[in-house]
């Protein structure tokens, strides 16, 4: 982020602060607005990262024909409606089709799009989407489970409450026993 949004951002937050009563002159809140400024760098990083940088040339030739899974990859997002964090895992599979690519940019790209204020419905569909683009595989699933502050603090208030989404593309979306696979290697008993 520039020094100005950075800037803007602190003095967002001083008004914020402000806005709710409390005194942002007060020691515990002095270094408050630098500190939530660096946070939502970090939180929006998805934004300016780019997936061809992140994926690095590591998409490789190879004739593996069965199910490459990524499973519990921790994420945490930011939700656009209210901006609360959501978090929890995230499972990654796909059928490759002469092309695989390497297992620790799955998690990258699960970051790139969380990265970034999102819902999860189209968080899940990012993913998927991406490695339908970068791959041409036979299919892909991605399922992800999370914890949605917005619900459990606010709202119904409902602090047990998750909430599962999924994507199945191409044999993965035609195919119940490849889907079937899919969810007993990430021991998904129902989905």
């Amino acid at each position: 982020m520039t020094d100005k949004l950075n800037e803007s951002i602190e003095d967002l937050t001083q008004n914020l602060l402000k806005n709710i009563g409390e005194n942002p002159e007060r020691e515990g809140l002095l270094r408050t607005p630098h500190r939530v400024a660096k946070s939502w760098e970090y939180f929006s990083e998805g934004y300016r990262l780019n997936i061809d940088d992140i994926i690095n040339n590591a998409v490789f030739k190879e004739d593996c024909s069965e199910m490459v899974v990524v499973r519990d990859i921790e994420f945490f997002s930011m939700c656009e409606h209210h901006m609360i964090p959501f978090f929890g895992r995230c499972h990654v599979g796909y059928l490759p089709n002469k092309r695989i690519i390497g297992l620790s940019k799955i998690p990258r790209i699960v970051d790139v799009f969380s990265q970034r204020l999102q819902i999860q419905e189209r968080l899940t569909s990012q993913i998927a989407e991406t490695l339908m683009d970068i791959l041409n595989p036979i299919g892909v699933g991605v399922i992800m489970e999370g914890r949605h502050l917005c619900m459990q603090m606010r709202g119904v208030q409902k602090q047990n409450s998750f909430a599962s989404t999924s994507s199945m593309v191409g044999q993965f979306r035609d195919s119940a026993e490849t889907r079937n696979e899919f969810l007993s290697i990430i021991n998904l008993k129902q989905f």
